[in-house]
């Protein structure tokens, strides 16, 4: 029982993030037929093996550094590298998944090999300082200092001023949530070296572990989140379906016109001008709101969404109705359901765009800039696949024909840039188009 004097807070650190993982892989298996994994999950993951391996290797060398006369110096270092290698490897799993679940991972390799370098040199010099570690005798316990410690906090340190950099430099592309938890983390993580380097016998490192892996679970990582997240798309894609239905089409158009906005907004993301706004986040939003862009047809009449003829002028105005219908829609239903800025994008989607970027379209007249970015892109997605699909007054057009309505159109009803990442990758719009991917 004497060991429970030296190594409790890790004992009881290391439980609550076995009941935390049991509950994790649990839940997980219970949503994992309708959901998969994503590169966060993983990193989350990774996260939770490394920081159950780092709190039990503090545990022990919490004990072994007590009995110095027992525990042969080889076998005390060796705990010790076990500690702080883990240590290490955990912040820079941390720093990976903030960068994942606020601007993704980048595709860079000098980017990706910067991002690990410090860890790496961190371990490297872990090593080479490891034979000077010095044990020093406390009042209450026994504790270890020495080069290989100061490289451990280090490199802490290291890591925190890149996040810091990361939150300063797309501070306003990262949602409130992400954000709230990103500071949480830093501030805790600074509490708790703090008082690591005050009194170095309180050995509490294991303390951030636990409350930063805790709050990653619960705020971003809980499978039943993800699940209802997941129901929540699944009901707004049936009822933006059901929609549809009304003018005589099955599905089709939306989910086509949404994986054509996804393109676009991946291939704007690739220019330096847009790279900060299209984030992970956005690209998200932007996929789970584009198929909200017609909702608002569900208070148009049948009889003019079906009419296999011209419409009238009073018939077109009446038809102009649908988006300010579709944006009250989202805004008394379903946007309180999911998250601001997700609402926000479905609103701007649904209302603006039919917007021109001359400022001739509706329901406001608005123009260039003014126009929101997700609407502009929605706008050439939507007239795409308008235009190439069979209608209820027309047939379908060839694509060549469809591919000249959107160049033509290009600095008059669509954003340039916009249309220049539409036809930058026409290969995979053709795949979309004939069903060759997953819609």
């Amino acid at each position: 029982m004497i060991i429970l004097q030296w190594c409790k807070v890790q004992i009881m650190s290391l439980l609550i993030l076995m009941y935390i993982g049991i509950v994790y892989i649990k839940e997980e298996k219970s949503i994992s037929a309708i959901t998969k994994k994503t590169n966060c999950n993983r990193i989350f993951d990774a996260l939770f093996v490394v920081s159950e391996l780092a709190v039990f290797f503090d545990g022990v060398t919490a004990c072994t550094v007590n009995f110095l006369e027992q525990v042969p110096r080889g076998v005390n270092l060796l705990v010790h590298l076990g500690m702080f290698v883990s240590y290490e490897i955990y912040v820079a799993l941390l720093f990976w998944y903030w960068v994942s679940v606020t601007v993704g991972i980048p595709k860079g390799k000098w980017i990706k090999a910067a991002y690990i370098l410090p860890s790496a040199i961190s371990i490297g010099l872990t090593i080479y300082f490891l034979p000077g570690l010095q044990f020093v005798q406390g009042k209450f316990t026994n504790y270890s200092m020495g080069d290989a410690v100061y490289t451990c906090f280090i490199s802490v340190v290291i890591y925190c001023v890149l996040t810091i950099v990361v939150i300063v430099a797309k501070h306003r592309y990262i949602p409130d949530k992400k954000r709230r938890s990103l500071v949480s983390t830093l501030i805790c993580i600074a509490l708790i070296m703090s008082i690591q380097i005050i009194f170095p016998e309180s050995l509490v490192s294991c303390l951030a572990v636990v409350i930063i892996n805790v709050g990653i679970y619960l705020n971003m990582e809980n499978p039943a989140i993800h699940g209802l997240e997941y129901y929540h798309r699944e009901m707004v894609m049936g009822f933006a379906t059901l929609v549809e239905n009304k003018d005589d089409n099955t599905g089709g158009h939306i989910r086509r016109s949404s994986a054509y906005a996804v393109l676009i907004a991946q291939n704007l993301g690739k220019s330096r001008k847009y790279k900060y706004l299209i984030t992970k986040d956005f690209l998200d939003n932007l996929a789970q709101a584009a198929p909200m862009h017609d909702i608002g047809k569900i208070g148009i009449p049948d009889v003019i969404l079906q009419k296999p003829g011209r419409l009238t002028a009073e018939e077109f105005d009446k038809m102009k109705e649908h988006p300010v219908i579709g944006g009250k829609i989202i805004r008394d239903t379903f946007g309180h359901l999911y998250n601001g800025e997700y609402e926000n994008m479905a609103f701007q989607v649904a209302v603006y765009h039919h917007e021109k970027w001359n400022g001739k379209g509706y329901p406001e007249g608005l123009s260039g800039l003014d126009i929101p970015l997700c609407a502009r892109i929605m706008a050439v997605a939507d007239v795409f696949d308008a235009v190439s699909a069979k209608r209820c007054y027309r047939d379908a057009m060839p694509l060549e024909e469809c591919y000249r309505i959107i160049e033509n159109g290009r600095g008059v009803d669509f954003d340039p840039d916009i249309v220049d990442a539409f036809m930058m990758d026409r290969e995979k719009v053709e795949e979309i188009y004939y069903h060759k991917i997953q819609l």
